[in-house]
């Protein structure tokens, strides 16, 4: 509702009220007294453009405060009387009976039954002031919110920047303080709680005055009209009210609220509506927007129902629309989106909406009108339009391209292991010969070591002149050579072989050594006869054995045993004797020439054939506390135990 009462399109500066009526400030040296539907002016001095920038009204007494002029009204009596000379900011409640001027000189009491001044805060430019305790108020210079203790006069800075335009208390410690730059602001006496700004749904963040409804809703005067904020525990509600809604301007002053009905003094005059009325009204505007003509692939189309297309590189979109919305005065907007392109809501207040470089695909344009006060078309306006691809972007050409990139980079890893692995072979092959040198080196050497040590034995017998053991021994000899000449020509042979040739050597030097010793090879049930061994690996431990161990032997009979046993993973042959041990012999087992080339051959096998020979030589004296030696040699193939030993 907007009354038409005369002088209402006069320029408001400033409103305020009590119980008798409506105060109205004007910007100039008038006012106007509202009441009962009639505006009465109350001129202070004629044509002088000195504007309102505070009312304070209680009971009988009305003081209007213009920018170099203080009055004190009566309404009762109908008297006025000019107070001292400020530049007047404010004026804000203070004790019973006195308020608080905001002058540009400081901030002063002034009791208005006795017409005495107090001076509160000297010297400081005061814009807006509050007081929070007994002896304690907040008082805001043009940029900065202090702490004012009014015994001690002790100013402490609280909130730096802020600007404030107006201070009001909501509820017990709890304050809102409107801004001239960052909205409005809740605080307590200790810290800012929140802000509100345009991002959280005002109009606008330049904020004039505040006026409390109740301890959880007030109002916000701007230029942009008037904001009701309502706060809903960490929620906050804001609604906007524009001329749309029946204010006279936007541009308002400020309001007070008596009862369901809200007076705003606006820059053309008075407005009078219900809230109830406003809070009802209805969100949205009962039309919707228009689109004029679409540029879609190069040409303007101005029939949308067509199907509209473009292509790449021809895949920029604009849209013309307008909004037939007239109360909104020019001052509309659009949000849209493309549906398909995830771009999320946007709002613009031009009229060519425009969309560049679109990837191919099918998109929706949706558009809302959005008025002035913020409320939008009852429902978007929607056009589906369609981007082709070039043959390049479409999913079988990238497809294709991906499988070939594929197959080329699996061309380039498999020409690249192959010829890693083709090195490696070649390594491995270069390896393999030198090893297969060594071996061959390793047996020629074998030989000579071991028929040395034959005719050295038969050297002996015919030094005793004992001819019929020496015909006996070379015939044996003569059996040792061949087979020796035999099987070291072949790189493995079975153990039946192994073991028969090991029963040849022990027999010819038994013979040599007049039953020196006895001898026994025993082969256990879980080893097969034909898996294969090393080739003459064993010989040079046994022959050992003799020479090192039970040669020196005058006080027992030597004792020479050979098993081939198997502990599930490994064939194990143990060579032991019951001689010297390896502590007390003149010279060391295991420096000897034969179990050096021995050794030499097993780091040759496991090269050449990964077979794994572990060797160990134990003194049984400090094993088992009985004399002799222990050799042990586990062999282990490189491939299955079952298969690997029948080559």
């Amino acid at each position: 509702m907007q009354l038409p009462i005369k002088n209402n399109l006069s320029y408001i500066t400033v409103i305020a009220k009590n119980n008798h009526g409506i105060y109205l400030g004007y910007n100039e040296a008038k006012s106007g007294i509202y009441h009962k539907g009639e505006v009465t002016d109350l001129v202070f001095e004629k044509n002088i453009k000195i504007e309102h920038k505070a009312i304070f009204a209680e009971g009988n007494t009305v003081i209007f405060g213009l920018t170099r002029r203080i009055f004190q009204y009566n309404t009762k009596i109908k008297e006025k009387h000019l107070l001292n000379n400020f530049v007047l900011k404010n004026i804000v409640p203070y004790t019973p009976g006195s308020i608080l001027l905001c002058t540009s000189d400081g901030l002063i009491s002034y009791n208005y039954h006795t017409r005495k001044y107090t001076d509160v805060l000297s010297k400081e430019r005061i814009y807006t002031a509050l007081p929070y305790t007994h002896d304690s108020l907040f008082a805001g210079s043009f940029k900065d919110l202090y702490k004012v203790n009014t015994v001690t006069k002790k100013k402490t800075l609280f909130l730096e920047g802020y600007y404030f335009t107006d201070l009001k208390k909501l509820r017990d410690n709890l304050y809102v303080g409107a801004t001239n730059l960052n909205g409005i602001v809740l605080f307590d006496n200790t810290r800012i709680i929140r802000k509100i700004t345009e991002s959280t749904g005002l109009t606008n963040g330049q904020i004039k005055k505040i006026e409390v409804e109740n301890k959880n809703t007030f109002w916000a005067s701007t230029n942009y009209g008037l904001s009701r904020i309502e706060l809903k525990g960490n929620d906050v509600k804001i609604n906007n009210f524009t001329q749309t809604d029946g204010l006279p301007s936007n541009t308002v002053a400020g309001c007070v609220i008596s009862g369901d009905t809200i007076f705003v003094g606006t820059s053309k005059g008075l407005g009078i509506l219900s809230i109830k009325n406003l809070m009802t009204q209805k969100n949205f505007i009962d039309k919707k927007v228009i689109i004029n003509s679409v540029v879609a692939g190069g040409k303007e189309i101005f029939d949308t129902h067509q199907p509209l297309t473009g292509q790449t590189p021809e895949n920029d979109i604009i849209f013309n629309v307008s909004f037939p919305d007239f109360t909104s005065q020019g001052k509309i907007s659009y949000r849209y989106t493309i549906e398909g392109l995830s771009t999320g809501w946007q709002t613009s207040s031009s009229q060519k909406i425009a969309f560049y470089s679109l990837p191919p695909g099918n998109y929706t344009f949706k558009v809302f009108g959005i008025g002035y006060n913020g409320k939008r078309s009852y429902a978007p306006t929607e056009v589906h339009f369609e981007i082709f691809p070039k043959f390049w972007q479409t999913w079988w050409f990238k497809t294709m391209i991906i499988f070939l990139g594929a197959a080329a980079l699996f061309i380039l890893i498999t020409v690249y292991f192959q010829k890693k692995r083709n090195k490696k072979l070649e390594t491995l092959y270069y390896e393999k010969k030198i090893a297969e040198l060594e071996l061959q080196a390793i047996k020629a050497q074998i030989n000579p070591h071991f028929i040395y040590n034959c005719l050295n034995s038969i050297q002996f017998l015919l030094y005793k002149k004992d001819y019929r053991e020496t015909e006996n021994y070379l015939e044996i000899f003569a059996q040792m050579i061949r087979k020796t000449l035999h099987y070291s020509e072949k790189t493995f042979m079975p153990i039946k072989e192994e073991a028969e040739y090991l029963a040849l050597y022990l027999n010819m030097e038994k013979l040599r050594l007049k039953d020196l010793f006895d001898y026994s090879i025993t082969i256990s049930e879980k080893v097969n006869e034909n898996w294969v061994v090393p080739s003459l690996l064993i010989q040079p431990f046994v022959e050992n054995a003799i020479k090192h161990g039970i040669a020196g032997l005058t006080d027992r009979k030597g004792n020479i045993q050979v098993s081939f046993d198997h502990n599930g993973t490994s064939l194990c042959v143990v060579i032991e004797d019951n001689g010297i041990g390896i502590g007390n012999g003149k010279q060391k087992k295991a420096d000897s020439f034969g179990v050096k080339l021995s050794q030499k051959r097993i780091e040759t096998f496991r090269q050449l054939f990964e077979t794994h020979i572990l060797l160990e030589i134990y003194d049984l004296f400090e094993k088992e506390q009985r004399p002799g030696t222990q050799i042990k040699l586990y062999i282990k193939p490189y491939e299955n135990q079952n298969t690997s030993m029948h080559h």
